[in-house]
């Protein structure tokens, strides 16, 4: 069994970002929004190739002589805003490449140690067993060289600093390949394509008018833009600005964001183009300070909510400061097929309604700090098809991203615990006492107490076996007693009437208080009859 990590609080959001639509623009508004995100993006191209090109040899020096090539043709805000966004998508990339290489590693590995064995020799829950057949064996042998010349190349470009980056989205990119499967035209496809390559994005600057001086929205919504300097002669305003017909209302956040454009507060824009619905949006971010943590002894005080997460809803069960579970098991739902933004509204549905549940009882949230990324490559669980595409759509990274920030702003605690052994030791020791005839507890919600006794600090198991002999302090005590510190755990016990064992008879003083009445009582008599309450106890 590997060590688990303590649970940990997690932390707020670092920024904000909302969206608004851009409405009632005229044809001369959109044909200007095309020319300067073309203009831009052309630039934003030439600069992405020429920081690939320098490789690890980047520096300050080179970065400024970049962006003066930039400022002449287009103006020194345009130009620092382009070269940010370069540099950040070539360190992305080259994050990823390093993802990639230790994916591929582990792929090497598991394949050459599953080649070592014999043909049909069966593994264990640590490490995976031999091929099936012969025929399998040859196959991943070949598979083999592929992975390690694969894995040469790859270190080659990472020791070289070279990265892969297409502008527009790789995915896009192969789908000009196969158009009738995506049903689309070739002149649809290159619609979407140059929309995608478009750069329509300028960084705030604190100071400023309205905390932006290249796309300036005013309180009162009107948008402007500062022009590059071959599209000058397309401004209907002073000092090269163009201002839009369209107005924007943000009914999100709206207030926050009002307060940091009247007080000159830096706030970035991007206008983006959806093709497919020929709509214009245009989104607005700034940083935020870091919401402040509670501790995480507070955060527990009252109880928390564990959460498990699988592929079609959200298991979730209430539980006292003891670990004991109060109530019914809770199930959110959602549905993971159709588009990406069905998806992201169905789990953000899903969220809201236990976040609306956890906000009710003033209570903290557990989850696990899962990750399938080692759990979905084909060389360690190449025939479970199934299982692969399991974990594969669970959205464990978007839903725990969204879950910590749609709980900040409601005020709700999320802590976070190692996902080792929930499920299965949750089933063990939970599923079984917590069913019943009017409640069928499943694996998911068993596995949810588990994760809210981790977060409190619990053992999962329910209680420990009691010492071998009559007298606890022959072998010690339960490993699972209360502490020294909770109160009344060394007071008498209250004295029930009776014996302690089966083989004595009861006495007489029991009997005769326990046994109905021979006679009926006068309902007019002046004696009044009253129980002893000790006796109920009996």
């Amino acid at each position: 069994m590997r060590e688990l990590s303590a649970p940990f609080v997690a932390l707020g959001p670092s920024g904000v970002s909302i969206r608004t639509r851009l409405k009632c623009l005229t044809a001369g508004d959109e044909e200007v929004l095309r020319l300067v995100g073309a203009h831009l993006g052309t630039l934003a191209g030439r600069d992405l190739r020429r920081r690939c090109t320098e490789g690890l040899e980047h520096s300050a020096e080179t970065w400024a002589a970049r962006k003066r090539a930039l400022t002449g043709e287009s103006s020194s805000r345009w130009a620092g805003s382009i070269t940010r966004a370069t540099h950040d998508q070539w360190a992305l990339s080259r994050r990823v490449q390093l993802a990639h290489i230790q994916g591929l590693e582990a792929d090497v590995r598991t394949v050459a140690h599953r080649l070592s064995l014999p043909v049909g020799k069966k593994g264990s829950k640590r490490a995976p067993g031999g091929y099936r057949t012969r025929q399998e064996w040859f196959v991943k042998s070949r598979r083999l060289g592929v992975l390690e010349d694969r894995l040469e190349r790859i270190r080659a470009d990472w020791g070289a600093g070279r990265v892969r980056v297409v502008r527009g989205g790789k995915k896009l990119a192969r789908t000009r390949h196969h158009l009738d499967a995506a049903q689309l035209t070739e002149t649809e496809w290159r619609q979407r394509w140059e929309a995608a390559r478009w750069f329509l994005a300028a960084d705030g600057e604190t100071g400023k008018r309205y905390g932006n001086q290249t796309i300036r929205v005013t309180p009162d919504g009107e948008v402007s833009l500062k022009l590059p300097a071959p599209l000058v002669h397309l401004a209907n305003a002073p000092h090269g600005r163009y201002v839009l017909t369209g107005t924007l209302v943000f009914p999100h956040r709206g207030d926050q964001w009002a307060d940091r454009v009247a007080a000159n507060r830096a706030v970035a824009y991007r206008i983006h183009h959806d093709i497919e619905r020929g709509r214009w949006y245009v989104t607005a971010s700034w940083t935020i300070p870091p919401v402040r943590t509670v501790p995480l002894d507070a955060a527990r005080a009252g109880g928390v909510i564990g959460v498990d997460t699988n592929a079609d809803h959200l298991a979730a069960w209430r539980l006292d400061q003891h670990g004991n579970p109060c109530g019914e098991p809770r199930r959110f739902f959602y549905d993971l097929s159709g588009p990406s933004s069905h998806r992201d509204a169905q789990v953000r549905h899903a969220l809201t309604r236990l976040l609306h549940w956890a906000r009710g009882r003033s209570l903290t949230i557990a989850i696990e700090d899962l990750d399938f990324q080692a759990e979905k490559t084909r060389e360690k669980h190449g025939g479970r098809k199934r299982f692969r595409k399991l974990i594969s759509g669970m959205p464990v990274a978007r839903l725990r991203a969204r879950l910590v920030s749609m709980a900040a702003e409601l005020g709700i605690t999320i802590v976070v615990v190692d996902p080792a052994y929930t499920s299965k030791w949750g089933a063990e020791h939970w599923q079984k006492p917590l069913t019943s005839k009017n409640r069928k507890t499943t694996r998911h919600d068993s596995a949810a107490v588990a994760i809210g006794r981790r977060a409190l600090g619990h053992r999962i198991r329910r209680r420990t076996a009691p010492p071998r002999d009559d007298q606890s302090d022959r072998r010690g005590h339960r490993t699972a007693q209360a502490g020294c510190q909770t109160r009344g755990r060394e007071e008498t016990r209250p004295r029930i009437p009776g014996p302690r064992t089966r083989c004595v008879p009861p006495d007489a003083e029991r009997k005769r208080a326990t046994r109905a009445p021979n006679t009926v009582r006068d309902a007019r008599s002046d004696q009044e009859w009253i129980q002893d309450p000790l006796l109920l106890a009996g």
